[in-house]
């Protein structure tokens, strides 16, 4: 571009003014003198001025300081003005002649004018240079950031694509994985993001791509080398690389220039490869036509090379830390798939409780995270505090492992073994009756013959069939006893009768008809365990703390323990192991006490207690808020949502 002089309208300057060619420089005559956003700031410029531009500036010296930052100001007096006069602003004039100065004199100060309009444009040039690395500096540390802090594999892919076209002004970009066998070699390249800037709402499909010289994205990461290419239509025919064009007449788009980049881990080893697509003047001109890309896009320069390399490393390290947490987070899922696992093979009973109560509280944390009024209103869960919340759903129950397996599964009131034992006694006791009355009718017979025998075999017959009745009465109220209620209810008379009878054993010890222990199992008033019984069951929640408080929990989920401890507490202080009041109860292991509850008051599939239906669950979870056990506002948020309906009924659920 040639240098530029700008002087005043009838200002004879040579028409040589650098003293060689007559075009070397563009000399333009102008009226008035340019503002500061009219200069070219790539092209060196001189301005002469002399009164006359200096009086279309109306004095504004301001504006004459910017100008002078731009350009090279030489001053011009009058015929005979040897010394510049006091109305021209000589602190920023680079040099000043007058108005009858020779040929030569002029030349020389233009000469050095058009040095000092040079050094101000490669100022400028320097200056936006070390501006532009200092973005491009920070960019790629603001993007590195990023790219450390995200850990969803497919947010992360997502984030580097978009920042790598943002920094090359590229219209297109795709990203490919490499895939490993199972000796950890690699197979193939996994296509697996694309974006297009012009063309935003395309398909996606994934597919696979040899690791060869025979695709672009293949030669980078068989080769580990980058490759610039300024038209893919127009490769050389002696490169085994060749531009797949089914997408362009698929879908009317024009490929052009392209820059793929392998992405290299620490350990020197292709993780991907990075392909960006049309590098456009404009980022947000849209590539249209042919004519828009024909205008519009520009080769890759070094530049591109340089700071798209750059992300290219960051993210490399970023998809194998992604990797890397993506096979933690299958590893510890394993582990909670065991773990619950483990507790459900002690009590088959409540298989897909621990499921069923994590995705229940994990739903109504969602709900709670969209409500914009009320107590909790300022309260927001994020995906690591939802994955938290999940697990201490899951492991709440992990603690059961440390229960008596003959508690954990315990059906009725009494022991499957004591009802066995009681159904023998009474069977005994039949048994004897009917050898009592043999023996009777035999005595009879013997004394006394045939004489009264139909009578008194009457009143025999009656009797044993009253003592059988009897007994038959006792056992049936033992049996009914024996079956666990949800709420307190029945009355207990019967078994205070056959507490005071009493039978004579095989050894002639005279013993009691219901041995204590088996009557305090049968006069349990609600569920199926006494009170040592459900000491050691509430001591689940015990050992589940202790249990995930050894585990070293990653800081998104260090409040899992804690969480799943208190999902017995309520809130009125009368739950268990701690009687904490509300404010020591964290939300989260409120929501999961409605949970819980709830999923063990419809669970169908308890041998030892009859499912309720959903309606009068709800009801008696509402009694619960209500007599302030419960939080009522999660409560209504629960049953508002339809939470519950998470879920599949007819499962078994836990208490």
């Amino acid at each position: 571009m040639k240098p530029l002089l700008l002087t005043a309208l009838g200002r004879t300057i040579s028409t040589a003014p650098l003293g060689r060619r007559d075009d070397d420089v563009e000399v333009r005559r102008i009226p008035v003198l340019p503002t500061p956003p009219a200069i070219d700031l790539d092209r060196p410029t001189v301005v002469v001025l002399d009164r006359a531009l200096l009086a279309s500036a109306g004095g504004d010296l301001e504006r004459l300081r910017e100008l002078a930052g731009l350009v090279a100001l030489v001053g011009i007096g009058e015929a005979g003005e040897t010394e510049p006069a006091d109305d021209l602003p000589v602190e920023l004039l680079t040099s000043y002649v007058a108005g009858d100065a020779a040929v030569g004199t002029v030349i020389a100060a233009l000469r050095g004018a058009f040095r000092h309009a040079a050094s101000l444009v490669a100022t400028r040039r320097a200056t936006g240079e070390a501006e532009q690395r200092a973005r491009e500096l920070t960019e790629l540390t603001t993007i590195g950031v990023a790219l450390s802090t995200e850990r969803d594999l497919s947010a992360l892919l997502e984030l580097i694509l978009t920042q790598a076209r943002r920094i090359t002004s590229s219209d297109a970009g795709s990203l490919y994985l490499v895939e490993r066998d199972e000796m950890g070699k690699p197979k193939h390249l996994r296509f697996a993001m694309a974006q297009n800037f012009s063309l935003p709402s395309l398909p996606f499909s994934s597919f696979t791509v040899p690791i060869d010289h025979a695709s672009l994205a293949g030669y980078a990461a068989s080769t580990g080398e980058p490759l610039v290419i300024g038209d893919v239509y127009l490769l050389p025919d002696d490169v085994s690389y060749r531009q797949n064009r089914s997408f362009d007449d698929a879908f009317g788009y024009r490929t052009k220039s392209m820059l793929v980049l392998p992405m290299k881990s620490h350990r020197d080893e292709i993780v991907g490869v990075l392909q960006l697509i049309n590098r456009k003047r404009v980022f947000d001109m849209r590539l249209i036509s042919d004519e828009a890309v024909d205008r519009e896009v520009q080769t890759y320069d070094q530049r591109c090379l340089e700071v798209a390399g750059a992300l290219a490393s960051q993210a490399a390290v970023a998809i194998e830390n992604g990797r890397l947490y993506e096979d933690i987070e299958r590893l510890f899922e394993g582990f909670v798939t065991a773990a619950v696992t483990a507790i459900e093979s002690r009590d088959p009973t409540t298989s897909g409780h621990s499921g069923r109560v994590a995705t229940m509280t994990v739903g109504l944390a969602e709900v709670v995270d969209r409500i914009a009024d009320g107590p909790y209103r300022h309260v927001s869960f994020s995906r690591e505090q939802l994955r938290e919340l999940r697990y201490a759903g899951l492991l709440h129950d992990f603690g059961k492992v440390g229960v008596r397996e003959q508690v954990l599964v315990k059906e009725k009131k009494l022991y499957p073994h004591d009802l066995e034992l009681i159904r023998h006694r009474f069977a005994y006791l039949i048994q004897r009756a009917d050898l009592e009355f043999e023996r009777l009718r035999a005595d009879f017979v013997l004394a006394r013959g045939r004489d009264g025998y139909d009578a008194m075999l009457a009143q025999l017959e009656a009797e044993r069939q009253r003592h059988r009745r009897e007994l038959r009465c006792y056992l049936d109220a033992i049996v009914n006893a024996n079956e666990p209620t949800i709420m307190p209810e029945g009355s207990f008379e019967a078994l205070y009768q056959i507490r005071d009878k009493t039978f004579v054993d095989f050894e002639g010890r005279v013993r009691p008809l219901l041995e204590d222990h088996e009557l305090q199992y049968l006069m349990i008033r609600k569920g199926n365990l006494d009170d040592a019984e459900r000491r050691e069951i509430e001591s689940h929640v015990t050992h589940t703390f202790r249990f995930l408080e050894q585990i070293p929990w990653t800081r998104e989920l260090r409040n899992i323990p804690q969480i799943a401890y208190g999902h017995h507490e309520k809130l009125n202080g009368q739950g268990y192991p701690n009687a904490l009041d509300g404010s020591a109860i964290p939300v989260q292991t409120r929501m999961m006490t409605i949970a819980d509850i709830y999923d063990a008051l419809t669970a169908t599939d308890r041998p030892y207690k009859r499912a309720v239906p959903s309606e009068h669950a709800l009801e008696i979870l509402e009694l619960e808020a209500q007599e302030g056990m419960l939080d009522a506002t999660l409560l209504a948020a629960f049953v508002g949502a339809r939470i519950f309906e998470q879920v599949p009924p007819g499962i078994a659920g836990d208490d």
